[in-house]
């Protein structure tokens, strides 16, 4: 089976640092791309990241409640940007450009959008509830996580997308858990869907070597039970399985 390596965050609990990931992208690993999860560290000062890279065979980049630090993309920070996670941001964003040139399929889902956008240049907007024609994209007030991860809105895909080739045409009803979003998207990303309200909701790496998708909801969340959610993590753990036996021969010819 593929091995997918799974970000992780830096959190703070019983007066130890913790890296961890959510359980929900564990599962859809397990359950939707039929792969092996590895939770990778954020410890980028202190990890070779292409060892991690020559051992895997998709990188998954995770949700998180934390945002990419501005200064990554040429903006001063204010409260407005918080929280952060520094480790995450030395670990994430150069995997992310590392997995792209290696060429090892890539799922990026919520701050992973985010972070697959500034590592290849572009650049956020945060607290877009606040602008002109935005809807509310942050999750509902509640301890149900059925509730606040709701599927609440469509998305419009683009026609002949990588995306439309996963989905169809669309419109597709979405979660969305967020306050942030793409404003301006990096040269090399092709928008694949947005909602009603013009919000980037999907990209894919132009001229990418394998899968290469960002999406800005929580497709992790129903894997199991919602189709589209399916499907996406289908289509990331089929190109897991094909960058596998290509890894494998490629290993067994060099013997």
């Amino acid at each position: 089976m593929p091995v997918i390596a799974v970000t992780s965050d830096i959190k703070f609990h019983d007066i130890y640092e913790w890296h961890s990931a959510p359980r929900t992208f564990v599962n859809a690993v397990i359950k939707g791309a039929r792969a092996v999860p590895i939770i990778v560290p954020s410890l980028a000062s202190e990890a070779d990241i292409d060892e991690i890279l020559d051992r895997v065979d998709g990188v998954l980049l995770t949700g998180a409640r934390s945002n990419v630090y501005p200064e990554h993309y040429n903006e001063t920070p204010t409260e407005a940007h918080e929280p952060h996670d520094h480790e995450r941001d030395a670990t994430t964003l150069p995997m992310a450009r590392k997995a792209i040139e290696r060429g090892i399929p890539l799922l990026a889902i919520c701050r992973g959008i985010q972070e697959l956008n500034v590592a290849l240049g572009g650049t956020l907007a945060t607290e877009i509830q606040q602008e002109d024609g935005r809807r509310d994209h942050r999750a509902a007030e509640s301890d149900d996580n059925d509730i606040r991860f709701q599927i609440t809105h469509d998305i419009h895909i683009k026609e002949g997308s990588c995306l439309a080739e996963i989905l169809g045409p669309g419109p597709v009803p979405v979660n969305s858990l967020h306050r942030q979003a793409i404003r301006i998207p990096a040269s090399n990303l092709q928008v694949e869907a947005t909602a009603d309200d013009g919000t980037i909701e999907a990209v894919s790496v132009i001229d990418a070597k394998n899968f290469a998708l960002g999406v800005q909801w929580h497709p992790e969340y129903w894997v199991e039970t919602d189709a589209p959610s399916a499907k996406i993590f289908e289509a990331f753990g089929k190109a897991a399985q094909q960058y596998e036996t290509g890894r494998r021969l490629m290993k067994e010819a060099a013997e």
